[in-house]
């Protein structure tokens, strides 16, 4: 690996990883309450759990579309958005984050052992790179969704 390639894997690992520019998806959902991640304040259409379960459902997807040809994505928009505001307990709530977490430690152990720049073969021109980035930014995305929520219900620090 080349020293370019390493310092661009280094600062996507950065960003994958939050920190920096915005806050990581560990801090965003740190130390909530069942009733506070099923909350939808002021009308929003979605609560912090189907915000989470949906960042969980497509950095799933875009890892296992990444690494596996024959992984069949699931129904759009349906199957990546629960339709309950809620987890149905407990266990689910941390299940969720213990699989985004674990899912995007695979995907960087990913990023670091193949080709950023090829095309992923049983794709439409897609690379790894681009497949992080698109984590990246969706992650974002929502995680600034997640930080509004909190701020509307009294759950953030600041």
């Amino acid at each position: 690996m080349d020293n370019h390639t390493s310092i661009l894997i280094n600062e996507l690992k950065k960003l994958l990883n939050g920190g920096g520019a915005h806050v990581g998806l560990k801090e965003a959902l740190a130390n909530l309450s069942l009733n506070q991640i099923s909350e939808r304040p002021y009308g929003l259409p979605y609560s912090i759990w189907q915000l989470a379960e949906h960042i969980r459902i497509a950095q799933w997807d875009m890892f296992e579309f990444s690494k596996d040809a024959n992984h069949q994505s699931p129904k759009w928009p349906d199957e990546y958005w629960p339709k309950e505001p809620a987890p149905k307990d407990e266990q689910s709530w941390k299940n969720t984050l213990m699989n985004i977490e674990k899912d995007l430690k695979e995907f960087i152990k990913l990023i670091e052992s193949q080709d950023l720049y090829c095309e992923i073969p049983h794709g439409n021109g897609q690379t790894l790179l681009r497949e992080a980035l698109q984590i990246a930014d969706h992650n974002a995305y929502h995680l600034a969704e997640i930080i509004v929520i909190r701020r509307l219900i009294g759950a953030w620090k600041s």
